[in-house]
């Protein structure tokens, strides 16, 4: 697990979403073969130290040597902007058996910010440094500690400071979203940025941000010159690209499936959420219908208005269009 990501091998991401790529979601996205390891949700390390049953509690891969039940690693990522407490916390993750650290900089979330976590910490690149410095310093030397940032905070050029101030704290690498805290998620994305951050660090890109198709990641990759990427909404709203990004970086040459099948996802989605939490059909066709509407509004899912209305997981099933 040490070697989570490699500086020599390509690697593909499954990105921290809040409320989205939660324990289920990384199990079912494990399945496919095409991510090398995930992310976990941001815990906050706000006026504590976490104790060890919050990161049982919310990473119960933990349990199991930081890998899903589908065998995909997950690495464990803290925000806050207290560099003792975010030591102590990963200290405590740690012990839990966390294979790996992240530290969230790049939160645009307002709630987030005004708290002292998230981007407005790239107001203050030496404050990256000190954060990142306190949690290298307090895990054992075989858990990688990483960043992962926005461009900064209302101009992109502030990513070079920041990025080099993280690589400074000790990061094994960092992963950088092409937009500035200001931007949220409006285009347009600028990877040109990363790949020069690429090109001055000595230790490894991942470029992340507005990679929906697989035309978007070869541009991407043709921007940044990074062979390290992260998926997010994309990976969602079509289910089918991580497995197309996977094969033409050569991580799983499995030739991928013609078309999405949508009742199946969702089955096996429903499936994983009963082994993790009890399972109340009224609040996962809640989870289930989020995720429609994100492949509806960015991928090709086209049966949204059938469903959006179903208060079951049952009755969701029975609307989906053939």
């Amino acid at each position: 697990m040490t070697s989570m990501l490699s500086a020599s091998e390509p690697a593909l991401i499954l990105a921290p979403m809040e409320g989205v790529t939660d324990a289920p979601m990384r199990a079912l996205q494990g399945e496919g073969g095409a991510f090398t390891h995930a992310v976990s949700e941001f815990l906050r390390v706000s006026h504590s130290v976490l104790p060890k049953g919050v990161f049982l509690r919310h990473v119960p891969e933990l349990h199991s040597g930081s890998r899903t039940p589908t065998g995909l690693p997950v690495q464990i990522q803290l925000l806050g902007g207290d560099p003792e407490r975010m030591a102590e916390s990963a200290a405590v993750a740690a012990l839990a058996g966390a294979a790996a650290i992240d530290l969230n900089f790049g939160c645009p979330a307002r709630t987030v910010n005004s708290h002292d976590g998230g981007a407005t910490l790239l107001k203050f690149p030496h404050r990256v440094r000190d954060i990142v410095a306190a949690v290298r310093a307090a895990v054992p030397s075989p858990v990688p500690v990483s960043a992962k940032m926005r461009l900064g905070w209302d101009t992109i050029d502030a990513i070079d400071d920041n990025a080099h101030m993280a690589a400074e704290g000790g990061a094994a690498w960092v992963t950088i979203h092409g937009r500035t805290r200001f931007a949220g998620y409006s285009p347009p994305i600028y990877w040109e940025p990363i790949g020069r951050v690429r090109e001055q660090l000595r230790i490894p890109v991942v470029a992340n941000g507005d990679i929906w198709t697989l035309d978007d990641f070869r541009r991407c990759r043709d921007a940044t010159g990074c062979q390290h990427f992260m998926l997010g909404r994309g990976a969602l709203a079509n289910p089918l690209l991580a497995r197309h990004v996977a094969r033409e970086l050569g991580i799983n040459r499995h030739e991928p499936e013609p078309a999405c099948n949508w009742p199946t996802l969702l089955h096996r989605l429903v499936e994983w959420s009963k082994r993790f939490v009890p399972y109340r059909s009224e609040s996962l066709v809640r989870r289930l219908k989020q995720w429609l509407k994100l492949a509806a509004t960015f991928g090709s899912f086209r049966g949204f208005e059938a469903i959006k209305r179903a208060g079951t997981v049952e009755e969701l099933m029975q609307q989906m269009p053939a």
